[in-house]
């Protein structure tokens, strides 16, 4: 689970990895014989049994440096990602982050340049809401209305949703279900976990190949709840 791909020195919420580190990151990864991809394509060959070698990306919110800085370690690894976007805020900036520089949002242009390249487009909302405190109208609109806008945009459907600030509950996963999507990403959802709460591991400026490892060993606890993929048991 990834954010923003840039320099800054200011990043109060943790949320930006430099284009360096991305890139020792990555090459940690191919090193070990991994490759990221978009999760729809991660489920897909989960169901097939052949996705072994294989791990989804996510970058949450679609900052504007995504294409700039982040499209192109990607291409030098050969991986492509999962790209969860903000239709209601294109162009615009992270205003739900009251700490902090403003950063800014892929606009339309960015987000066909991003699918055009091979990444996966999803959905985050409309806006960056806690669904799990929204009413049933807000929810409905910021969960259909954003996937809808995305398949505009891109021409392709819009398999995924990512909850913001990471919550979700049954009636949002609910909702998200009833939306038409295929899954939908959280960060640490307990009870819920499941292709509708799928359960991610989050990717920082700190975390150099040891802590990865740690990171990719303890995993396996987080993903309690999922399904087995064909042949393999979940431990």
């Amino acid at each position: 689970m990834y954010h923003s791909v840039d320099h800054c020195a200011d990043d109060p919420y943790a949320i930006t990895v430099t284009p360096d580190r991305l890139d020792q990151q990555l090459g940690w990864l191919r090193a070990r014989g991994l490759r990221g991809v978009g999760v729809a394509r991660l489920l897909d060959a989960r169901r097939r049994g052949t996705a072994h070698g294989l791990v989804g990306l996510t970058f949450d919110d679609g900052y504007a440096d995504f294409v700039e800085h982040a499209l192109p370690v990607l291409r030098r690894h050969d991986c492509t990602a999962t790209v969860f976007v903000l239709p209601g805020r294109l162009g615009g900036d992270n205003a739900w982050d009251s700490e902090g520089p403003r950063k800014p949002l892929l606009t339309e242009d960015g987000i066909r340049a991003a699918a055009a390249a091979g990444m996966e487009i999803g959905s985050h909302g409309l806006t960056h809401v806690d669904l799990t405190t929204a009413d049933d109208a807000l929810r409905t609109a910021e969960i259909r209305e954003s996937k809808r806008y995305v398949e505009e945009l891109t021409g392709r459907p819009a398999p995924g949703f990512c909850y913001p600030y990471g919550t979700v509950d049954p009636a949002t996963a609910d909702a998200v279900r009833a939306a038409g999507y295929r899954y939908a990403c959280a960060i640490w959802p307990g009870p819920l976990t499941g292709p509708y709460a799928l359960p991610r591991v989050y990717v920082g400026q700190r975390d150099t190949p040891l802590r990865l490892e740690l990171k990719r060993r303890m995993h396996a606890i987080r993903r309690r709840g999922l399904p087995p993929a064909p042949g393999e048991t979940v431990r």
